[in-house]
């Protein structure tokens, strides 16, 4: 139910159209909630059928303009209620985690260096929290708003600090292993 939420969230920062939020969620949503192009023009149709948003009026009538939506107050109390309402955490699903608890008992073959691979994935999206930290968060900026979505970032980083210490640790644990294969 989270994905109609965060649009309606990205449209009260900004009315705009399909395609403006799927860029929107490839630059900033989208590192902590995805959704595919298809997506969000389904969920856009849903929300509009529903009368949580409306298709703004185009400024001049044209055949295959985009139309760009913005909420209207039934979609902002909506996302008031689901904000204010209490939700237990999800357990954490990964595969590699997965991957590793079945390498003790079938062997470790390939997964070292797709521990290392990982590391320097969570290397560079550290690196690029930090460098949008440093861009859009200076010291000075902190309205409401800003406090709330440096929050957000801040989970970020230290999501991924904590992954990039803790594949650390995992390669130098896999460097003691006994052999090849400790099965």
């Amino acid at each position: 139910m989270s994905l109609p939420h965060a649009i309606l969230t990205a449209l009260l920062e900004k009315p705009s159209s399909g395609l403006e939020l799927t860029r929107r969620f490839d630059r900033s949503i989208g590192y902590f909630w995805s959704a595919t192009h298809q997506q969000i023009y389904r969920e856009l149709g849903r929300l509009e059928a529903d009368g949580l948003i409306r298709a703004l009026p185009a400024e001049q009538p044209a055949r295959g303009q985009k139309k760009s939506y913005e909420v209207l107050p039934a979609g902002r109390a909506e996302l008031a209620r689901w904000t204010a309402a209490s939700q237990d955490p999800r357990p954490h699903r990964d595969t590699l985690l997965l991957r590793l608890r079945a390498a003790a008992v079938v062997g470790t073959a390939g997964l070292e260096s797709d521990l290392r691979r990982h590391l320097e994935l969570h290397q560079r999206q550290l690196a690029e929290y930090r460098e949008i930290e440093q861009r859009d968060f200076p010291p000075g900026k902190d309205g409401a708003q800003d406090r709330l979505q440096h929050l957000v970032l801040r989970a970020g980083i230290d999501l991924e600090t904590f992954w990039t210490q803790w594949l650390a640790h995992a390669l130098e644990e896999f460097a003691e292993l006994p052999g090849p294969d400790p099965v």
